[in-house]
């Protein structure tokens, strides 16, 4: 990719971009516009990339520092005919974990930012009483929300929906849950890893955007060509458009093959298969709620299903959690505990593993009131659920059972059991977020064989493709796509879409490689927060105990030496060294300038073989 000299670019000429930057600080109550290098663009791209990029300066501050910014971007598709654009990155650092915190939020947020005319948003400061950041275009107002104190998201967005796009807590924010979220047009969720409490702790209610601008695409005509490739392979692909496919069954769909693969977290993941999940299904749900396809701004693959009344139905992880992760067969449950956990502004996912935990460390059975009560005083920041809300991590451990807790650094583990998938075992130890399933999606190849098929109860390969897989999901979160369009484009379709918009000539290898520098910056700033090999790992439960065999199946333990093993190939391939920490020659390979004083610093933490992440 080859900008002009920076010194000849005019912003009013770049096109998918528009070269402003909006800095808001709410103690100031004043804004201001910066225009980034069009190397910076180059290199970070956008979304998460160029997000991660205005995090790096400020990244060792507590997240509740008023200087700890919250970052909002767009990429250079968002507002174009290049399908899945309708996206936007919340980016801030986690109070779950303390690591890099960001999520791929749908709705219509990302697209009315960027035809406001904006590439992002970096907030800082602390308002002095609830606020909310307005922007109309080039106008840009912090607001007094005091009487939205206590409201929840629903009805934050109903008093607000003449004011465009609406990303809004709820009372968990504000009760200090630390996985609440922001949801985004009502329906829309930034999850894992508390961003709502990084708005709660700057006092700030809501960020409503409309514009009316248009983005400058370079080529109108090549990027057309380019939509015509991706829906004609997105067509083709039966995970997507086929008749059990998520376009008509929503994500839910994935409930059956876990069940099948003997992979469904069950009883806190001390079993992985949960006999009554076939009356459970994404066909049961919907037969039951007869529920419709809606999804994000101009998109056609529409993967989010709706009942009557805009009541959003559960997706696969709310619905796997709150089943077979419980113990529950009580569908109506489930809808009522995702519909609570919307409005309250929790993630959904931690939420039902931190009940998860709390019934083995109790004993206690949970029935569908007692889980709706304890849902509802977690949000609340009531007795029992005020314990609940720091998390399981800090729950299990204040109860003296850390083992309890299934998590990595801290974050939940959503619903693929890692026995069943070793690719996914590796995925989550390494994440840069913590127990995610979505830094590289494993499951592509090893379920779904997609793109090429692998074998699931292995570890070899799968350093270098888990790898690969990251770099290219951040690449995709960067120019803002979906995910889930990758189970049938690639990124050399997603290239020539960039090109067309930005008129800078890219491969998919271009795109590899700035993800490959979005990655390796993510984990300078995890190292630079006391985070190392220690704590890319899983709970002991995986290494030491089996999963639930049947069918032909069997679900042994992982082998503890494999998976470091792995984990060291990972390494190798990242380009750290044996204790996870950045290496100054991959640094310099990706053009990332970093101090001296910081190799200084990680020369330390190398000799001391350990550390500690500091939320």
């Amino acid at each position: 990719m080859d900008f002009p000299h920076p010194e000849r670019v005019d912003k009013q000429t770049m096109h998918g971009w528009t070269g402003k930057i909006l800095r808001i600080n709410l103690g100031a109550g004043a804004h201001s516009v910066e225009g980034p290098r069009p190397d910076v663009y180059r290199e970070y791209v956008g979304g998460r990339g160029l997000a991660g990029y205005f995090l790096r300066a400020r990244a060792t501050l507590a997240w509740d520092d008023p200087d700890m910014p919250i970052l909002i971007f767009t990429g250079p598709l968002n507002a174009t005919r290049a399908p899945t654009s309708g996206r936007a990155c919340i980016l801030s650092r986690s109070p779950l974990t303390g690591t890099v915190s960001d999520s791929s939020v749908g709705g219509s947020l990302g697209t009315r930012l960027k035809k406001a005319g904006w590439d992002g948003i970096v907030i800082t400061g602390k308002g002095a009483r609830p606020c909310g950041i307005e922007i109309n275009n080039d106008s840009v107002t912090i607001q007094d929300a005091s009487d939205l104190t206590g409201l929840g998201t629903n009805e934050v967005r109903s008093r607000l929906e003449q004011k465009g796009s609406v990303a809004a807590t709820g009372p968990a924010a504000e009760n200090r849950v630390r996985f609440a979220n922001v949801m985004v047009d009502g329906r829309f969720a930034a999850g894992r890893g508390g961003l709502g409490l990084c708005f709660a702790a700057k006092n700030l209610k809501y960020v409503a955007v409309q514009g009316g601008s248009k983005v400058r695409v370079h080529d109108a005509k090549a990027l057309d060509a380019a939509r015509e490739e991706i829906f004609r392979l997105s067509a083709a692909s039966p995970m997507l458009k086929g008749g059990q496919g998520i376009s008509r069954f929503g994500t839910a769909a994935l409930l059956d093959l876990m069940h099948s693969r003997r992979m469904m977290p069950t009883d806190n993941f001390r079993r992985t298969y949960f006999e009554p999940a076939e009356r459970l299904n994404a066909h049961a749900l919907r037969q039951k709620y007869k529920s419709k396809r809606h999804g994000c701004k101009g998109c056609h693959i529409l993967c989010k299903r709706e009942a009557r009344g805009g009541l959003g139905m559960p997706e696969f992880e709310t619905l796997s959690h709150f089943t077979a992760l419980i113990g529950n067969t009580d569908m109506d449950l489930v809808v009522k505990a995702n519909a609570l956990c919307n409005q309250y502004g929790m993630d959904s996912i931690s939420a039902g593993a931190t009940l998860a935990c709390h019934q083995e460390v109790t004993g206690e059975e949970l029935s569908p009131m007692r889980v709706l009560s304890l849902l509802e005083d977690m949000g609340k920041g009531k007795g029992l659920g005020k314990e609940l809300g720091q998390g399981s991590r800090q729950y299990a451990t204040d109860r003296g059972r850390p083992d309890a807790s299934m998590s990595v650094k801290g974050l939940e583990l959503p619903a693929y059991d890692p026995r069943g998938a070793y690719g996914m075992a590796l995925a989550y130890g390494v994440s840069t977020r913590g127990g995610c399933h979505l830094r590289a999606y494993p499951i592509s190849h090893e379920i779904l064989r997609k793109p090429v098929a692998t074998d699931r109860f292995s570890f070899s390969g799968k350093a270098r493709i888990i790898k690969i897989a990251e770099d290219q999901n951040a690449a995709v979160d960067s120019l803002i796509a979906c995910r889930f369009i990758f189970f049938a484009a690639t990124l050399e379709e997603y290239a020539k879409a960039f090109t067309a918009v930005t008129g800078l000539e890219s491969s998919a290898q271009d795109l590899l490689r700035a993800g490959e520098r979005i990655c390796f910056l993510e984990r300078i700033i995890n190292a630079q927060n006391g985070f190392t090999a220690r704590h890319d790992d899983l709970p002991k439960r995986f290494f030491q105990e089996p999963g639930s065999h049947g069918r032909g199946t069997h679900i042994p333990p992982l082998d503890r030496k494999e998976f470091l093993e792995a984990r060291a190939g990972y390494y190798k391939v990242r380009g750290l060294d044996g204790n996870g920490m950045p290496l100054r020659e991959t640094a310099e390979r990706l053009g990332l300038d970093v101090p001296e004083t910081l190799w200084t610093e990680f020369k330390a933490k190398r000799e001391l073989k350990g550390g500690g992440g500091r939320s």
